[in-house]
């Protein structure tokens, strides 16, 4: 029996995909294992691999597709002794019938005589069947206020794409006719939309007038990691209370401990200043475990170990690959791991496994110049530090005018789970710690 091949959730968080690229074609042969096709996630490009045995008889979705949702067949495998023509049947027969029960008639003013798809369609909602769209498709027809359910697919498999959406509005079925055929269902969806409207804040199309005012530009599509940041860091910002602890700490003595480490006869390893940062952060979260937290809505969640996430720029957007049980790892070995996980970052290597989860978050900005700056919580974290640059500053010690070399830092912590007391105490535990880096061989 004929196999399909569905497009695979390769994270938690994934909802759809884009197929980048097939390693196999038509007719070839495919084991348990062997690699098919190259999925970028919104965050990597992984390999997938097969589970299935026997011959790829149809590839449905080609090279460079975006937009896969989860579960989507993407081709069809004929098993042993089946030839290529059966199978594409065997599987088209099952795919015919939803798309023919979902196909409503013309005459769908007439509910007192329905036609047998127009009842089996309803029907099919009622039972709570999925609907099959666009992403696209699904936020035009929200902004309309339109039924998919009342909708015909032209897409593969019924899909409702975006060319649905414009037909379905050209025909006059705006967001009156679409939200309820009784004058009583229209006034009770009206103040349902409200809340709606207020939670989510508005987005300018690019056809909005106010950029026909504006010099020309080019239209860079969404990546889907770029629409992933722009979700989860909105969601951050609008409903986690942050608030932001700022302090100056000299590095001089870090940095003469950095000169003699790399100097070393024999070291193997360049040690950075962003990795006595991390390193000196995790050791400051286990000995202030109250800031190692997680807010949710029944309990707060203290991690026991610390597992650091480091803020990666990439092409088209930010990845945060984690060094788990950080607090318990020397400098060489963070600073290799960074390394590493930092260069499979920037190729879209990384496994799940290693940017998924993470207790807590470092981001610098000190390589470009930036004295200072505040980041937003990366979720379900309590709290990111911020590091600027190290430059010469004026001191004052002893009553006496000096300089030093000098990296400004800013904690921000969600006021819900961590707080000022407690986050200050983090603050104090982490200047000790850089401005005498001996410590953190202890």
């Amino acid at each position: 029996m004929a196999v399909k091949i569905l497009m695979p959730a390769l994270s938690p968080t994934m909802t759809e995909g884009t197929l980048a690229k097939w390693l196999m074609k038509e007719g070839d042969e495919v084991s348990s294992g062997d690699v098919m096709a190259e999925i970028e996630t919104d965050k990597a490009t992984m390999e997938f691999e097969a589970v299935d045995e026997g011959v790829i008889a149809k590839i449905l979705v080609p090279d460079g597709t975006e937009g896969v949702a989860v579960n989507t067949p993407i081709a069809i495998l004929a098993e042993e002794g089946e030839s290529a023509e059966d199978a594409i049947a065997s599987v088209g027969d099952g795919a015919a019938k939803p798309e023919a029960k979902a196909e409503p008639a013309p005459a769908a003013k007439e509910p007192a005589k329905p036609a047998p798809a127009q009842s089996e369609a309803p029907a099919a909602a009622a039972k709570g069947d999925r609907i099959f769209a666009s992403p696209l498709a699904r936020r035009m027809a929200a902004n309309e206020g339109l039924d998919l359910a009342q909708l015909n697919g032209s897409g593969p498999h019924g899909r409702i794409v975006k060319r649905d959406i414009e037909k379905a509005l050209t025909e006059g079925t705006g967001k009156a006719a679409a939200a309820a055929p009784a004058p009583q269902a229209q006034a009770a969806a009206a103040p349902a939309a409200k809340p709606a409207a207020a939670s989510a804040p508005p987005v300018l199309s690019a056809d909005d007038p106010i950029f026909k005012m504006l010099p020309p530009s080019e239209s860079v599509p969404h990546t889907g990691m770029r629409k992933t940041i722009a979700k989860r860091l909105t969601e951050s910002a609008r409903d986690i209370p942050h608030f932001t602890l700022q302090v100056d700490v000299e590095i001089d003595k870090l940095l003469a401990m950095r000169k003699q480490l790399n100097e070393r006869d024999g070291a193997d390893y360049k040690i950075s200043v962003n990795d006595f940062i991390v390193k000196a952060t995790a050791l400051a979260l286990t000995r202030v475990p109250d800031c190692n937290v997680a807010y949710t809505d029944s309990a707060i969640l203290k991690f026991k170990q610390v597992d650091m996430a480091i803020a990666v720029a990439i092409d088209g957007g930010l990845i945060t690959p984690i060094i788990k049980n950080c607090a318990a790892k020397g400098l060489a070995t963070i600073s290799k791991e960074a390394k590493e996980l930092a260069a499979k970052a920037r190729d879209g290597k990384l496994a799940p496994e290693e940017y998924q989860g993470g207790t807590f978050t470092i981001s610098n900005l000190g390589m470009f110049g930036v004295k200072s700056f505040t980041s937003i919580i990366n979720p379900p974290q309590g709290g990111i530090l911020s590091v600027g640059a190290g430059e010469q500053r004026p001191v004052v010690k002893d009553g006496a005018l000096s300089l030093a070399t000098v990296v400004t830092l800013s904690l921000a912590v969600d006021h819900r789970c961590i707080d000022g007391a407690t986050g200050a105490a983090l603050v104090k535990e982490l200047k000790a710690l850089i401005e005498d880096p001996i410590a953190l061989m202890l």
